[in-house]
C-alpha cells in the first residue's frame, strides 16, 4: 500500500510502499482511509520530541494517529489509528469509532477531533466551563484556537479574549465569537497592562494556554494579586508552542486563587476520553454538518506529503491529507 513513512526520526515522512497492517486480534479491523489531519501532535512524534512519541524502528513506520475511513461494509467512521493512519489502509479497534452524519466532508470531520479534543475536554473537564463565564485564549489564531473560541460559546461562555501574533488572522477571530483581542506583538509592559485592565473588569475565570512559555508568565504576572479577594481562575494549559518551561513567581501563587493544570494525553481518564467518542465528538460532527462550525482546512494530496509536511498552514487552517 501507499503510505507516509518516517525512516528516522526528526527526518520528512516519505511516499513510499509499506506492507499493509495486519489485525492482530477480533477487536481490531482494517479501514480504508480517506482523510487525515496533519497535527502538531503528528509532527512531534514523527520527530521524536513528543512524551508519547513512539519507539525507533529501524524498517520506518508510517505517520498518523486517526483518520478518517470505510469499513468494510461501507460505514464511513472517525476512528484512532492503533497502526499509522496516513496510508490507504490502517487497522483500528472497532469498539471506539465515531459513524459519521451525512453532510460532513471526508476533510472536515478528519480536522475536527483533534482540535476538539485540544478545547472541549478543557473547556468541560479540566476548567468545568459554566454558563456566563469570561474565558481568555492564550494563542487563538491556530485552528484549535479558533475552535476553541466556538465552542467556549457553545458551552455558554459570556465574554471570550484572544490573545495571538498573526494581527491578520487575530482580526478575524472577532467574526469567530471573540470579544476582544490583545495582540503578542506589542511590548510587556503594555500586555501586562490591557490584560489587568481587562481582568479588573471582566474577572477571567478560564485561561486555555496553547502557547506556554513567555506569553504564560506575562498572563500570569497580570493576575497576580494585592493581598485583597481575587477572582478564581482556572488557568489550563495545552501547547507549548512559545516554550516548554516558565519562571513562575511563588508570589503569584499565594496572591491569587489559582488552579493551575493541564489537558493532554495521559491527563484524562477513561471516563472523560469515553465521553469524547460516545458523546463530545458526535455532537461536534453534527454541527459541522449543519454548518454551525466554521472550519478552515486545506486538502492536500499524500503524494505531495514530502512537500507539504514542514510547510505551515495559512492563517490557522489545518493541513488535511486526502487519500
Amino acid at each position: 500500500m501507499k503510505a507516509a513513512v518516517v525512516y528516522t526520526k526528526g527526518e520528512m515522512p516519505k511516499y513510499a510502499d509499506f506492507a499493509e497492517p495486519i489485525p492482530q486480534n477480533e477487536n481490531q479491523v482494517l479501514i480504508s482511509v480517506k482523510a487525515v489531519a496533519i497535527t502538531n501532535l503528528d509532527k512531534g512524534k514523527a520527530s521524536g520530541k513528543h512524551y508519547s512519541s513512539e519507539n525507533h524502528n529501524q524498517n520506518g513506520f508510517v505517520i498518523g494517529s486517526d483518520g478518517v475511513g470505510l469499513l468494510e461494509n461501507g460505514t464511513r467512521v472517525y476512528a484512532r489509528g492503533i497502526s499509522g493512519t496516513i496510508a490507504e489502509k490502517a487497522i483500528i479497534d472497532k469498539n471506539i469509532l465515531v459513524p459519521l452524519p451525512d453532510g460532513i466532508s471526508d476533510g472536515v470531520a478528519a480536522s475536527l477531533p483533534n482540535a476538539v479534543a485540544g478545547s472541549a475536554m478543557a473547556l468541560k473537564f479540566r476548567a468545568g466551563i459554566k454558563e456566563g463565564e469570561t474565558v481568555l485564549i492564550n494563542g487563538a489564531t491556530g485552528f484549535t484556537g479558533q475552535m476553541a473560541i466556538q465552542l467556549a460559546r457553545h458551552y455558554g461562555a459570556k465574554r471570550i479574549i484572544v490573545t495571538g501574533r498573526n494581527e491578520k488572522t487575530l482580526q478575524s477571530l472577532l467574526e469567530l465569537g471573540a470579544d476582544e483581542i490583545i495582540s503578542l506583538k506589542q511590548n510587556d509592559e503594555e500586555f501586562i497592562k490591557q490584560l489587568k485592565e481587562i481582568h479588573s473588569t471582566t474577572p477571567i475565570d478560564i485561561i486555555l494556554d496553547y502557547l506556554w512559555g513567555h506569553p504564560a508568565e506575562l498572563i500570569l504576572s497580570a493576575l497576580k494579586g494585592n493581598g485583597s479577594f481575587t477572582n478564581k481562575v482556572r488557568y489550563v494549559n495545552i501547547g507549548g508552542m512559545a516554550g516548554d518551561s516558565i519562571q513562575l513567581s511563588a508570589g503569584i501563587l499565594r496572591s491569587v486563587d489559582l488552579q493551575l493544570s493541564g489537558s493532554g494525553l495521559g491527563s484524562w481518564s477513561k471516563a472523560e476520553v469515553k465521553l469524547l467518542f460516545s458523546e463530545i465528538l458526535p455532537e461536534m460532527f453534527l454541527l459541522a454538518a449543519q454548518n454551525k462550525l466554521k472550519v478552515n482546512i486545506q486538502e492536500v494530496k499524500i503524494a505531495d506529503i514530502e512537500e507539504m509536511w514542514a510547510k505551515e498552514a495559512l492563517d490557522g487552517q489545518r493541513l488535511v491529507v486526502i487519500i
